[in-house]
C-alpha cells in the first residue's frame, strides 16, 4: 500500500513538474515573440475607426487624430516585472514621440497586476515614471469582456492577419500609416530592440 502511494505522490510530482517547465517554456519562448503583417492582406475597417476616453476621463480620444503615424499600443499594468518599461516607453516619446506615437491601455487581465482605477493608474504613471504619452481608461484586452478595439486587433477576419492577442502585460501592437495591424511583439521587446525600431522605421 505504501510503494502505491509513494509511487501516486511521484508520478503527481512529476506530472506537475512537467506542467510548469512547459509554462516556463511556453512564456520564455513567446516573451520576445514578433509578428509580421504578410504583403497585400487587407482587413475591415481601420484603426481610426476607434474612440476611447483618456486615462483621466476628461476627453474622448478619437484615433482618426493618428491618420499619417505610426502607433505603437501598449497593455500596461502597474504591478508587472515589465512595469519598470513605463521608463523605456516615456524615453522612446520624448525622442520620437513626433513620428511614432505611444498609446498606453491600462489593463487587469495578467495576474491581477492592474487593480487601480483609472485616477490612480494616473497618479502611479506620473509619479513613478513621468509618463506623458497618451494613457487611455482601463479596458480588458482578452476574455468575454473584451474591448472592441483588442478585437479588432486580435481577430484576422477583422484585421486581416492576426489571431495573436496579449499574452502578458506590456504586449505591442504596431499601427502603420493606413489604420493597419503591421506588427505584433510580445513582453520582452522593447523599445530600444532592433526589430521594433525596423518596424517603425527608426
Amino acid at each position: 500500500m505504501k510503494k502505491i502511494i509513494v509511487f501516486t505522490t511521484i508520478s503527481i510530482l512529476a506530472a506537475t513538474s512537467l506542467m510548469s517547465f512547459r509554462i516556463i517554456k511556453h512564456l520564455f519562448s513567446n516573451k520576445k515573440m514578433v509578428l509580421v503583417k504578410p504583403a497585400r492582406i487587407m482587413g475591415k475597417g481601420s484603426f481610426y475607426d476607434f474612440k476611447l476616453k483618456s486615462l483621466d476621463g476628461k476627453d474622448e480620444i478619437d484615433f482618426a487624430k493618428y491618420k499619417g503615424k505610426k502607433v505603437v499600443v501598449l497593455n500596461t499594468a502597474s504591478e508587472c516585472g515589465y512595469t519598470p518599461q513605463y521608463a523605456d516607453w516615456q524615453k522612446f516619446h520624448k525622442e520620437h514621440g513626433d513620428k511614432v506615437v505611444v498609446l498606453g491601455f491600462p489593463a487587469n487581465n495578467f495576474g491581477g497586476q492592474e487593480p487601480g482605477s483609472n485616477k490612480e493608474i494616473a497618479t502611479f504613471c506620473q509619479k513613478n515614471y513621468g509618463v506623458t504619452f497618451q494613457m487611455l481608461e482601463k479596458v480588458s484586452v482578452v476574455g468575454n469582456d473584451q474591448h472592441p478595439l483588442y478585437k479588432w486587433l486580435t481577430n484576422k477576419d477583422l484585421n486581416g492577419w492576426n489571431d495573436k492577442a496579449p499574452t502578458w502585460n506590456f504586449c505591442k501592437y504596431v499601427i502603420n500609416e493606413k489604420g493597419e495591424v503591421s506588427h505584433f511583439f510580445a513582453s520582452g521587446v522593447k523599445p530600444n530592440s532592433p526589430e521594433f525600431l525596423n518596424a517603425v522605421g527608426l
